[in-house]
């Protein structure tokens, strides 16, 4: 059983930081995973805000270029999403996602959601 947990979410002026989280428990390793932070605001399709592969190559959104970064520590199977110079936009549940693909299967999981809202 793979379990993916966010946490970090919350309520934050504009302008203001957080950092989310994500841990990864069960029968994975997330170092042969390939990694991304999702978004779903209200009546909004959910999109790809970053991602990391397993090599560590990073991309992003053009909306949080330069304002967001995200990072992996495979030891402790965890993946950050440093949030910085919040906007009102970036209000939206964001979700965690691990996925790999091999020859025969394709991988893919997901957790629950955190919250967070930028609001004054």
């Amino acid at each position: 059983q793979v379990q993916l947990v966010e946490s970090g979410g919350g309520l934050v002026q504009p302008g203001g930081s957080l950092r989310l989280s994500c841990a990864a428990s069960g029968s994975i390793f997330i170092s042969r995973y390939d990694m991304g932070w999702y978004r779903q605001a209200p009546g909004k399709q959910r999109e790809l805000v970053a991602g990391i592969t397993k090599d560590g190559s990073t991309n992003y959104v053009d909306s949080v270029k330069g304002r967001f970064t995200i990072s992996r520590d495979n030891a402790k199977s965890t993946v950050y999403l440093q949030m910085n110079s919040l906007k009102p936009e970036d209000t939206a549940i964001y979700y965690c996602n691990a996925r790999r693909a091999t020859l025969i299967n394709l991988y893919d999981y997901w957790g629950q959601g955190t919250q967070v809202t930028v609001s004054s």
